[in-house]
């Protein structure tokens, strides 16, 4: 301490510092006994070992906890000395997480999330999930309808580099090569990643325009659909109809499932805040924003798991009755957890 180095020293401290000492010993000496008590029952929580803490221990830690942030509140106030504010700040952190910290872990609260957290925030917002299912089939249908009457269309619908050749007119050879398979799945790691970086974007997007009322939203998942409407018309004109359907299946009821769920996400904000109801619009933001952010964090893995399949099922698997089954098992899949997996249970207080 500061008195002991003037000893050593063999000079007589200044009267003020000398005060400041004694008056932060004696602060330390009067509530020590709570600290070193806090901070054992902080430290068998933090090592999981809650049996080692008596009953009474227990109820005493709120009180204890604001007892210690009291004292910090004084230290701080007095300027005492630095080791003793260093250890009560540490001290007052550490019970704050373990009095109002979260209850449970990551792992605690995947596994509450993908036990029904995420399915019961999509069922919340069905009615968006509605709105945003039909504007997708009307996109798709207008598509097609566009191509169908101008083939010009196409070329203002579709962007050259992702067209790739396939566009109105191209053989039917070079069409059906694109519908093909790899023979080694060498490098489709990258691709995978690729696509999962672009399906991603797509998705983030349509969320983020719904604090517009929704309405660019909806016209982004018309434009997304129209454009796959008119590549399904250029397919079907060359006779490869279901071929291509089988190809897209693979991932599309992933991909466009997660696509479909951020376009209502953001939907379902830009709804809430056009129509609050009764209550504030900055209350009935922050319910909607909580389901919202739910059903955006179940989207990213859905477009994980969309990327895996057309990075490499779609790539490896080239028969279109197998295609269907995969595609078709991760509809079912899907739709069965929405659909069927209940609201997680709250715990009891």
């Amino acid at each position: 301490m500061v008195l002991d180095l003037f000893r050593k020293a063999e000079i007589e401290p200044p009267a003020d510092i000398e005060a400041a000492t004694l008056r932060s010993d004696r602060f330390r000496l009067e509530r020590e006994v709570d600290w070193q008590r806090l901070d054992n029952i902080v430290t068998a929580l933090e090592k999981n070992r809650p049996r080692r803490i008596s009953d009474e221990d227990l109820l005493d830690l709120p009180v204890l906890y604001r007892k210690t942030a009291s004292s910090l509140a004084v230290a701080r106030e007095t300027s005492l000395d630095a080791a003793t504010l260093a250890y009560l700040e540490s001290l007052v952190r550490r019970a704050w997480f373990q009095v109002y910290g979260p209850r449970i872990g990551l792992l605690g609260w995947l596994r509450r999330f993908l036990g029904g957290g995420w399915s019961a925030a999509v069922r919340e917002i069905w009615l968006d999930i509605c709105i945003v299912l039909a504007v997708m089939v009307a996109g798709t249908v207008v598509g097609w309808l566009l191509v169908e009457q101008d083939e010009r269309w196409y070329y203002s619908l579709v962007p050259g580099g992702m067209a790739g050749g396939r566009a109105p007119g191209a053989d039917p050879e070079m069409l059906r090569e694109s519908l093909g398979t790899t023979e080694s799945a060498s490098g489709l790691g990258v691709f995978a990643a690729y696509l999962f970086s672009n399906n991603t974007g797509v998705c983030i997007m349509a969320f983020a325009l719904g604090f517009a009322f929704g309405v660019p939203t909806l016209l982004l998942m018309v434009y997304n659909l129209a454009l796959l409407g008119a590549m399904f018309w250029v397919f079907q004109d060359a006779g490869m109809g279901l071929d291509f359907a089988g190809w897209l299946s693979v991932h599309g009821t992933t991909e466009l499932g997660a696509i479909l769920l951020s376009g209502a996400a953001g939907l379902h904000v830009g709804r809430t805040m056009a129509f609050p109801g009764d209550r504030t619009i900055l209350a009935a933001m922050r319910s909607a924003g909580v389901r919202a952010a739910q059903v955006m964090a179940g989207c990213t893995i859905m477009l994980i798991v969309a990327g895996l399949l057309e990075g490499y099922v779609r790539q490896l698997v080239g028969d279109t009755a197998s295609r269907f089954a995969i595609g078709g098992a991760m509809l079912a899949l899907w739709v069965l957890y929405f659909a069927f997996v209940p609201a997680p249970r709250e715990r009891e207080t």
